[in-house]
């Protein structure tokens, strides 16, 4: 082989071990971009709204929904069978304790109570004279023995048709406030026919339930405020007045009642109200927004921000992340919650954005609008 031939090889061998060179510095260049691609798009920073947990002092309260029943009701009904010879009330009408309301026939029952009472009459002479023959020995004492249970069940017969014929009297058995009338003069009513209703107005029971949670805050005696839509811009005052024995195992709730007065009369049976119990000394929560936490059936959790240096808040600092934290929640005040235990105050947390992170996720921070975190929605911030 000449000299000319083997330079001519060595050169060729250089130049395809620099084009073999390329293709594999290519490759792994081409792999490396692909593999930052996918790591780039796996888990791209997510656009989040945060917030910082404070502080603030809270008196511990209850709210619930509940609704008014009158403390006393009844749906008057007849005892007995009659025809309806009196009615001696108007729908609507206020009545005293004991005031006759309607009355049915009771000629029969009163015919027979004459005989009765004749009978009885009767054997009430026997019964004195067979005693003034036994003390001169004329009678027995077994013949005065019968006299005596002969009165006495004569007389029993007069007290049981006495019964009868008030049974055909349907009287208010309180004071209170009548229905709308269910019977007209002239029909004839079958036992349990039902003729009107009555309400004691005055005072009021409002029933509502409260979570196990809270059960903690309730007693017998604790003064409750109660607001109903149907008399706006008024809050009633009432007292607790029973709390059920156990919890509905269907909700895990207690029912509880509290009484009010109402002398006008303006609350009425089956309204809606909201009732606020208050009790102790104010206390001091770290709280968050409501949607700040996920509430899941192993407990509740929220995401804290980390990283991106120290400050604060979070809008404008770059390289955050977050980190998942289990949570113990507390009493809840209208659009916030308390925090007992997980989160410290002037941490930042998440407030919106959650479903879409886990731990370790990238976040970017937009505040430009946030959850409600108010105290109490009905009223409007300024």
């Amino acid at each position: 082989m000449t000299r000319g031939t083997t330079l001519r090889m060595i050169i060729m061998l250089i130049i395809a071990g620099v084009l073999v060179g390329g293709l594999v510095a290519f490759q792994d260049f081409k792999t490396s971009m692909i593999e930052k691609g996918i790591k780039g798009t796996s888990n791209p920073p997510q656009a989040v709204s945060t917030v910082v947990a404070q502080e603030s002092v809270w008196q511990p309260t209850v709210e619930a929904l509940g609704s008014f029943s009158a403390s006393k009701q009844a749906s008057l009904s007849a005892e007995v069978s009659g025809l309806v010879t009196s009615i001696q009330f108007d729908s609507g009408q206020k009545v005293r304790l004991g005031q006759t309301l309607v009355e049915l026939n009771p000629a029969p029952l009163k015919a027979q109570l004459a005989q009765t009472e004749a009978q009885a009459a009767l054997a009430e002479l026997n019964l004195k004279r067979d005693e003034a023959q036994l003390r001169i020995q004329a009678i027995s004492q077994a013949a005065v023995d019968t006299d005596r249970a002969t009165l006495k069940s004569t007389l029993a017969q007069v007290a049981a048709q006495k019964a009868l014929i008030a049974q055909k009297t349907i009287s208010a058995p309180f004071p209170g406030q009548l229905g709308i009338r269910q019977v007209n003069l002239g029909q004839y009513l079958a036992p349990g026919t039902a003729v009107v209703t009555l309400q004691m107005l005055d005072p009021m029971d409002i029933d509502f339930t409260v979570p196990q949670s809270q059960i903690g805050l309730i007693q017998v005696g604790m003064s409750a405020q109660v607001e109903t839509s149907a008399v706006p811009d008024h809050a009633f005052s009432g007292r607790v007045t029973a709390i059920e024995p156990q919890i509905d195992p269907a909700t895990r709730n207690l029912k509880v009642r509290a009484r009010l007065a109402n002398p006008d009369g303006i609350l009425l049976p089956g309204m809606f109200a909201t009732v606020r119990l208050s009790r102790g000394q104010p206390a001091s929560y770290v709280t968050l927004p409501n949607a700040a936490v996920t509430y899941n059936p192993y407990g509740a959790t929220v995401f804290i921000v980390t990283g991106g240096g120290k400050g604060s808040g979070a809008e404008g600092r770059s390289g955050l992340t977050v980190q998942q934290r289990f949570i113990t929640t507390g009493l809840t005040r209208g659009d916030q919650v308390a925090v007992l235990k997980g989160v410290k105050a002037g941490e930042t947390v998440v407030t919106a954005g959650q479903l879409k992170l886990r731990n370790g996720s990238p976040i970017t921070v937009n505040n430009s609008i946030q959850p409600s975190d108010s105290p109490d929605p009905d009223v409007p911030t300024p």
